[in-house]
């Protein structure tokens, strides 16, 4: 079915395209009478606003976007982002704002898109995730004029507006209870070491005595093959924190697989609480992050900065250690 047209409302109404124009734009030029009888026809064809066309008139494209730097197939298996994009979603469209999401293979496909999209006025701003140490975005985004809003800090903005979880505050007390539970020897399942909250976690990890650091890509793959090796070592540890729930539910299984009690003999720790870490045998004890809440903040912050209004930044709520099955005293 053709997607009905200004000159179709035109022919139907029996007025000029330029008077059609007028009444849906909400101008001058056209009577009241004439202007409801547009509408009404324009409502019963179905004629849609054109973003693009919007876009060229009101200069706003009335969207807004989103690049993750990882492979599309795995984007359903991670919690985290999920919960974060849900929480994007509820607050863009209450406001009735689109959310563009691409996915890119690495850093420069990533600045490329963005660099695109703002050319072709596809969107009004961009919200920035995976925040990496001395990451280059920040300073391309403020070279482009692009409203942006970071989602991490508080470290390397470069002037941008940001939200984020004091990530410091949650490893230290993660190690202050592992340490109460009398674990000195703690090894930790880490996630990509560029990233900004990979290394403030480490660097926090082992000034609280944390010895052995393994980096992985996040996947429970990865997560197995870490915690195998570091299970089948000569100086095995009596607790492990990983950086997120799919790998602490990988190294549960590779315990289980080698005979490891947990959390008789094994001590594991999740970061970012999920449906897994509760339904697992045993539960496992976790970081809880407002993942949602996260991503509605970051929303809003966004929204703010494209209407010209001082945006909340910040950190929001600390993560919380939610202690359950997977660790006991040493």
């Amino acid at each position: 079915m053709k997607r009905p047209t200004i000159a179709d409302i035109a022919r139907q109404a029996g007025v000029t395209k330029s008077a059609v124009s007028f009444a849906l734009n909400g101008r001058h030029g056209v009577s009241e009478q004439t202007r409801r009888r547009i509408l009404e026809i324009a409502d019963e064809l179905g004629w849609q606003r054109s973003s693009a066309a919007s876009a060229l008139s009101h200069g706003r494209a009335g969207a807004v976007g989103l690049v993750l730097d990882r492979p599309a197939q795995t984007l359903g298996a991670e919690p985290y982002f999920m919960q974060f994009i849900s929480g994007l979603e509820s607050e863009l469209s209450a406001a009735g704002v689109p959310l563009l999401l691409h996915m890119t293979a690495d850093l420069d496909d990533q600045m490329e898109a963005h660099r695109r999209w703002w050319a072709e006025r596809r969107v009004d701003g961009v919200i920035l995730v995976d925040l990496r140490v001395d990451d280059p975005r920040p300073a391309r985004i403020a070279e482009l004029g692009m409203p942006a809003v970071v989602s991490g800090g508080p470290d390397w903005l470069g002037g941008l507006p940001g939200v984020w979880h004091d990530e410091a505050a949650g490893m230290r007390e993660v190690m202050d209870y592992l340490h109460a539970l009398g674990h000195r020897h703690v090894a930790r399942v880490a996630g990509l070491p560029y990233l900004q909250h990979t290394d403030i976690r480490s660097r926090i990890f082992r000034e609280k005595g944390g010895q052995v650091i393994v980096h992985t890509d996040y996947t429970g793959e990865e997560g197995a093959k870490a915690t195998r090796k570091l299970l089948t070592g000569e100086d095995r540890p009596t607790a492990i924190v990983y950086d997120n729930d799919i790998m602490a539910v990988a190294g549960l299984a590779v315990a289980g697989e080698l005979g490891v009690d947990v959390p008789g003999e094994l001590s594991l720790v999740a970061w970012d609480d999920s449906p897994f870490t509760r339904l697992a045998r045993p539960a496992l004890t976790a970081v809880g992050v407002d993942t949602f809440d996260r991503g509605v903040r970051a929303a809003r912050c966004l929204l703010d900065v494209i209407a010209g209004r001082k945006p909340d930044t910040g950190d929001i709520p600390v993560p919380e250690l939610i202690p359950r099955g997977s660790t006991e005293p040493v």
